[in-house]
C-alpha cells in the first residue's frame, strides 16, 4: 500500500508523488489559484555582452535596455551572460541528484531556525489561521560571504561555488549598469551596500508532476529579498509573473538566465524599480526543477534608500532595515498579509 502524507511539514513531495496510487492531492495541500496565465513575448532581453561593450553605441542601447526593464517590467532575460552553459546544466543536474538523495539524507538538513545556513525540506507558507503546504520540495544554503553547502551528493559544493562566483560578476556588472541609470556615481551601490561581501542564497526547488495542478501551488505569490536574484530550470515552465494586475509565463530560451528586481532594489531606488510579484506553478506530466541565485547587500548592512534619490525626491518613501533581519523575518510573513517590503513602505500622510 502507497504512504500517505501525514500533516507534518517534513512530508517529501517527491515521495509522496511518486505514490503509486495518488489520484489527487491531500486536503492540506489545497490552495485556490487560477493557474493559467497569458503568453508574453515581450519579456525583455538585456544582452549582457553590450554592457561591456567598448562600442558606446552599444553599451547605450543595452543601458536602456536595462532601465526599461528594471522600470517597466522588473523581470528581464538576460542573454551572452558568459556562463558557460555547460555549468548551467551541471548546477541543474547536480541539485536534481540532491533531491534523488535517501529521504533520511536530506532530512538532515530539515530546518530549525530561519538562520540556518543550509535548510531542505517540504515547502509551506504561513496563512492567516493555518500553514499553506505547497507542491514542492527545496533545498537553500547561503554561498556568500561564507559558502555552505551540503556534503552530498559530493560534486556538488565545487558546483555551487563555481556558479554563485560567476553569478557574483553578473551582479556587480548589472548593479554598475543600474547606478548609471540611476544618475549615481559608478561605485556608490557596490560601496554604500559591500558588495566584495555581498549575501548570496542558492536555491533549488523540485516540483514533481501533481494531479491537480489547480488546486494547489509551488510557491505562492511573493516578492524575493535582495537586490537581483537569477533563475534557469531544466526547461518545464512554471515561473509566472504579475505585470499590470495580469500573470504571464516566463519563458526565457536555452542557455539564458531569468533576472528580477528584488525588494532591496526597489527600497535603494526609492521606488524608482520595483520589485514584482512572482509564483510557481505545477502541472500534471513533468517534473521541474528551478534553481535560483539570490544576491544581496552584505548582511549586516542597514539598507535605506539612496540619499542621493531622496535629496532628488523631497522624501525618502521607504524605512530602513539590516539586511539579514529582512531576511529571516521574511521567512515568517504571511502570504495573504502585508509583506516585509509593504511593511518598509513609509505613508505619505500630508494633506
Amino acid at each position: 500500500m502507497a504512504p500517505t502524507a501525514p500533516l507534518v511539514e517534513d512530508v517529501s513531495i517527491k515521495e509522496l508523488a511518486n505514490s503509486s496510487d495518488i489520484k489527487a492531492i491531500p486536503s492540506h495541500f489545497k490552495f485556490v489559484v487560477d493557474p493559467q496565465g497569458s503568453i508574453s513575448d515581450s519579456l525583455p532581453i538585456v544582452d549582457f555582452s553590450l554592457l561591456l561593450s567598448d562600442d558606446a553605441d552599444q553599451r547605450s542601447q543595452a543601458l536602456k535596455d536595462l532601465a526599461k526593464a528594471c522600470e517597466e517590467w522588473g523581470f528581464f532575460v538576460l542573454i551572452n551572460h558568459g556562463i558557460p552553459e555547460s555549468l548551467m546544466k551541471a548546477i541543474v543536474d547536480a541539485s536534481l541528484e540532491f533531491f534523488d538523495l535517501p529521504l533520511e539524507e536530506r532530512r538532515r538538513y530539515e530546518p530549525k531556525s530561519a538562520s540556518d545556513p543550509i535548510k531542505a525540506g517540504a515547502g509551506t507558507a504561513n496563512g492567516a489561521d493555518h500553514k499553506v503546504f505547497l507542491w514542492r520540495d527545496f533545498m537553500k544554503s547561503y554561498v556568500h560571504p561564507i559558502l555552505y553547502c551540503p556534503d552530498k551528493p559530493p560534486h556538488l559544493r565545487d558546483i555551487v561555488a563555481e556558479y554563485a562566483e560567476k553569478c557574483r560578476f553578473l551582479l556587480r556588472k548589472l548593479l554598475q549598469g543600474i547606478s548609471e541609470n540611476l544618475e549615481l556615481e559608478a561605485g556608490s551601490m557596490d560601496e554604500t551596500l559591500n558588495l566584495d561581501s555581498c549575501y548570496q542564497l542558492y536555491a533549488t526547488n523540485f516540483y514533481p508532476p501533481c494531479p491537480q495542478p489547480d488546486q494547489t501551488i509551488g510557491i505562492p505569490s511573493h516578492t524575493d529579498p535582495g537586490l537581483l536574484t537569477f533563475l534557469i530550470h531544466n526547461g518545464v515552465a512554471g515561473l509566472q509573473i504579475q505585470h499590470n494586475g495580469e500573470w504571464f509565463h516566463a519563458t526565457s530560451p536555452p542557455n539564458a538566465i531569468l533576472v528580477n528586481t528584488a525588494d532591496h532594489l526597489e527600497i535603494f531606488s526609492n521606488g524608482r524599480y520595483k520589485s514584482v510579484k512572482h509564483r510557481a506553478v505545477v502541472n500534471t506530466e513533468k517534473v521541474r526543477i528551478s534553481v535560483v541565485v539570490a544576491s544581496g547587500p552584505e548582511p549586516s548592512v542597514i539598507v535605506s534608500p539612496c540619499e542621493e534619490l531622496v535629496r532628488r525626491d523631497g522624501r525618502a518613501l521607504y524605512g530602513s532595515m539590516k539586511f539579514i533581519e529582512y531576511v529571516e523575518t521574511q521567512l515568517s510573513s504571511r502570504y495573504d498579509g502585508k509583506s516585509n517590503l509593504e511593511c518598509m513602505k513609509i505613508q505619505d500622510n500630508q494633506e
